[in-house]
């Protein structure tokens, strides 16, 4: 069997990526060819059998050229017509079975995923998939709006240990890093895209109301997007601008690194699915604080959306709180992923 996935591949590090790359991961360790196609415009990152083609017609010649058994299409937030373009063409190649994992938790809630409907494109697409794996009910609802046949849907839920012990043994942060850490002995984590959906002005403006009731805390925001230079402004502004660090991408065994070291991990979002990130800082025992949107798993300290001032009470009391113990790791949702495939290729 030979395995091919297509979706956004690190860096930057996010819930996307980690499933993709755990995948990967678990199939060559059992000997089977897995090659990736990297489908956003992120700098190449050296790792073999990981493609980037810039364009349509690179993307088509390296299809022509692998060789693969499964295609597993990996999409993640909205859903443009160019993605549900790509999906189109993976459920075409000659002599494969097509995979679709939808990472979009909160898409049946969105303005499109309300408009759901067998009779539309969208509903033409994803009926020629053989197999979908959606990460919550909402979204095996949301397919079978779609006209998808209930047995090509395949709900595999997150593990409830992701894989964590690459903190261990990973590199040592840079050194910005480590004396931005040892200078605040209440550290605040959070990882995610710098975009709108991620709400992160809201953490910005409620660390100094934190630090009134924790001296000692700082705030650490790891990932990369579109509103770096706004939110650089915003922590110029903020009177607690010395103890924000802004530290753009870092790799992934490094951030679980700074995560485990952390008294608090924030994760504030607009809408939002089953965070890996949550999980895996649940998994380090490292105290959560994140907005309630309904799909966060327990052990998380719920906050409203939008409510600044429930998000600084939860921080501080989080902060009191005892570590859990880290859990044993496991790879039970990747397994599931992975017999899927066995499925599939007979």
């Amino acid at each position: 069997m030979r395995v091919l996935q297509l979706g956004p591949y690190p860096p930057p590090h996010g819930g996307v990526q980690t499933n993709l790359v755990a995948i990967r991961r678990l199939l060559r360790a059992r000997g089977i060819p897995c090659a990736v196609i990297n489908i956003t415009g992120a700098p190449e990152s050296g790792d073999e059998a990981v493609y980037y083609p810039r364009g349509v017609l690179p993307l088509l010649r390296l299809f022509g050229a692998l060789e693969y058994d499964v295609v597993h299409l990996h999409l993640g937030g909205n859903l443009t017509p160019r993605l549900l373009g790509l999906a189109a063409v993976c459920t075409m190649l000659p002599g494969t079975r097509s995979v679709l994992t939808f990472h979009s938790g909160g898409y049946p809630s969105s303005a499109e995923g309300r408009t759901a409907r067998a009779a539309s494109l969208r509903g033409a697409v994803f009926r020629r998939f053989d197999r979908i794996i959606v990460v919550n009910q909402e979204l095996a609802d949301l397919f079978r709006r779609f006209g998808c046949w209930a047995d090509a849907i395949r709900l595999i839920l997150p593990h409830e240990s992701p894989t964590v012990t690459e903190s261990e043994s990973a590199p040592e942060l840079p050194p910005h890093l480590v004396a931005f850490m040892a200078a605040h002995d209440r550290l605040l984590t959070t990882v995610g895209l710098l975009e709108p959906e991620y709400d992160l002005a809201r953490q910005i403006e409620a660390l100094p109301g934190i630090r009134a009731a924790a001296p000692g805390a700082g705030l650490l925001i790891v990932g990369s997007g579109s509103l770096e230079g706004e939110l650089r402004a915003l922590i110029a502004r903020s009177p607690a601008s010395e103890h924000i660090c802004l530290a753009g991408d870092v790799p992934h065994d490094q951030t679980l690194r700074a995560i485990a070291a952390s008294r608090v991990f924030l994760r504030t979002t607009l809408y939002d699915g089953d965070s890996i990130s949550v999980r895996e800082a649940l998994a380090l025992g490292t105290p959560v604080v994140a907005t309630d949107t309904g799909m966060r798993p327990d052990g998380v300290r719920l906050v409203p959306i939008g409510d600044s001032e429930a998000l600084v009470d939860a921080a501080v009391a989080a902060m009191g709180a005892p570590r859990s113990p880290r859990a044993a790791e496991g790879t039970g949702n990747i397994e599931a992923v992975l017999a899927l495939y066995e499925e599939l290729a007979g």
